[in-house]
C-alpha cells in the first residue's frame, strides 16, 4: 500500500504520528482498551491532511492509516459517509469482528475530530458581533468561509508563547542518566546567560527536584496557572512537585495525557530562550502527549550508555524521533568510562564507544562522551549539581563540548 512504509521490521503508515499544524483533533479510548488519536488539517470544508496514532494492534494501526488515507481531499459530508467496510476493503481484509472493530474506532475518532472542527468553525462565526448571518461589513469577510486558525499548542498556553527553543531529552530505557544530562544541560544554558526552563514530565520517576535540591518544594499555582520554581537563572517545573516523596503515580493513559497537557499549557514560563524537557524513558503514550502539547519541538537529545542493551533501546528512541518528525540534535554517551578523581585516569567499565558507533551508523551527530564521576553521583544525591560550579570537575570538562554544540542550536555563542 502506498501509504505504508517500513520502519525497522515493522510496517508503519506514512501518516502515523502527531501533526504539527492542525485545526481538528480527537482522541478516543475504545472499549477493547485501544486508544486512537487523529489530527486533521482542513481548508474550509475539505480535509487536506490527516495523521493518527494508536497504542493498539497491527490491525488497529492499519485501519487508522487507511482511514487517514481515505480522508484526503474529501469534504466533511463525504467523510462522514465512509463506513468501516470501506476501510476494510481499502486494506483488502475480510470483514472479521476484530478488524471491523478497529475500523469503527478509527472512523469514530475521525468523526469526533470533524465535530471538533465544526464547533471551532461555529465559534469563529459567532465571535463577530457585526455578523448577522451574512457578510461582516467592517472587516469585509464572509463568515461562512472563515475556518479556525491552525493550532500551535505553544501559543495556547498562559506563558508558553514566549519560549523560543524547545529541546527534548530522551532515552530508550531508564537508568542511563537522562535526567542528570537534562539538569546539567539546563544549568549550562542558564550559566551561559540564557533564560532557561526545565520541565520534568517523567511521570513515574520525576528526578529533577532531587537533583536540584528542590524536593521540599510543592506545586505553586496562581489561579489556574502553574508557577515554575525560580532557581537563579533557571525556572523549574516538575510533576514531582505535585507528589509526595513516596507517592506513586498510578495513572492510565488519558490521565497522563491530561496532566502533561496541563504542565505545558498552563505554566507561567514567561520569556525563555530555551526550555529543556526531561521526558520519560522509552517511547510511550506520554511522549505523544508531550509532542501534542508542545506543538513544535526544535530537537531531541538522545542519551545512552555504551553497552549493547542501552544502545539497542536508544535505536528505538531515534526511530521514534524520525517517525514523529523530530529533529535529532545528537546523541550523548553517558557512563562511557570511570574517571578516577585521584589520578584523573579513565577506565572503561562497559563496552567502549557503543554510543559513538551508533551515532556514526545512523548518521546523527555525536555530542560527546561523559565519564562515570563519583563526585557527580554524590552531588546529585545531595541536590547540588556542580558540573558548572567547580572547574576541576572531570565530568564538567567532558560536558563542555556537549553544551557548545547545543548552544549553536539556540543560536547563542558560548563565550
Amino acid at each position: 500500500m502506498k501509504w505504508l512504509e517500513p520502519i525497522g521490521a515493522r510496517i508503519v503508515p506514512a501518516n502515523y504520528g502527531p501533526m504539527r499544524d492542525f485545526n481538528a483533533h480527537a482522541r478516543i479510548d475504545g472499549t477493547c482498551g485501544d486508544t486512537m488519536e487523529f489530527w486533521l488539517e482542513l481548508d474550509g470544508e475539505t480535509i487536506q491532511r490527516a495523521s493518527f496514532t494508536t497504542d493498539g494492534c497491527e490491525t488497529s494501526m492499519a485501519c487508522g492509516g487507511a482511514a487517514a488515507h481515505l480522508s484526503h481531499g474529501k469534504d466533511l459530508a463525504a467523510m462522514r459517509r465512509v463506513r468501516p467496510i470501506d476501510v476494510l476493503e481499502t486494506l483488502e481484509q475480510p470483514d472479521n469482528e476484530e478488524a471491523h472493530h478497529c475500523a469503527d474506532l478509527a472512523l469514530r475518532t475521525m468523526g469526533q475530530a470533524l465535530d471538533d472542527y465544526e464547533r471551532s468553525l461555529h465559534q469563529a462565526e459567532d465571535s463577530c458581533d457585526n455578523c448577522k448571518g451574512g457578510c461582516c461589513e467592517e472587516c469585509e469577510e464572509d463568515c461562512a468561509e472563515r475556518a479556525p486558525a491552525k493550532k500551535d499548542a505553544m501559543d495556547l498556553g498562559t506563558g508558553a508563547g514566549g519560549i523560543q527553543k524547545r529541546i527534548l531529552v530522551l532515552s530508550g530505557k531508564g537508568g542511563v542518566g537522562k535526567s542528570t544530562v537534562a539538569v546539567n544541560l539546563a544549568m549550562g544554558f542558564a550559566f551561559e546567560g540564557l533564560r532557561t526552563g526545565i520541565l520534568d514530565v517523567d511521570i513515574h520517576g520525576p528526578s529533577v527536584p532531587k537533583l536540584l535540591g528542590l524536593e521540599r518544594e510543592r506545586l505553586r499555582m496562581e489561579g489556574q496557572d502553574l508557577l515554575p520554581v525560580p532557581m537563579g537563572g533557571l525556572k523549574v517545573l516538575s510533576l514531582g512537585f505535585a507528589l509526595k516523596p513516596d507517592e506513586a503515580a498510578i495513572w492510565r493513559g488519558p490521565m497522563k495525557a491530561g496532566v502533561v497537557e496541563q504542565f505545558v499549557k498552563q505554566a507561567q514560563w514567561g520569556e525563555l530562550d530555551v526550555l529543556v524537557v526531561d521526558c520519560p524513558p522509552g517511547t510511550g503514550d506520554e511522549h505523544l502527549s508531550i509532542l501534542q502539547a508542545l506543538g513544535r519541538v526544535d530537537g531531541a537529545v538522545i542519551v545512552t550508555t555504551p553497552q549493547d542493551l542501552a544502545v539497542l533501546d536508544a535505536r528505538k528512541a531515534i526511530t521514534f524521533c524520525r517517525t514523529a518528525g523530530i529533529p535529532i540534535l545528537g546523541l550523548v554517551e553517558n557512563m562511557s568510562g570511570f574517571h578516577c578523581p585521584s589520578c584523573g585516569t579513565m577506565t572503561p567499565i562497559f563496552r567502549a564507544d557503543g554510543g559513538r558507533h551508533l551515532a556514526k551508523e545512523l548518521k546523527i551527530p555525536f555530542l560527546g562522551a561523559l565519564p562515570i564521576d563519583p563526585d557527580v553521583g554524590e552531588a546529585g544525591d545531595a541536590g547540588q549539581p556542580r558540573l558548572y560550579r567547580e572547574l576541576g570537575f572531570g565530568a564538567r570538562k567532558a560536558f563542555q563540548p556537549v553544551l557548545q554544540r547545543l548552544m549553536k542550536v539556540v543560536e547563542v555563542p558560548v563565550p
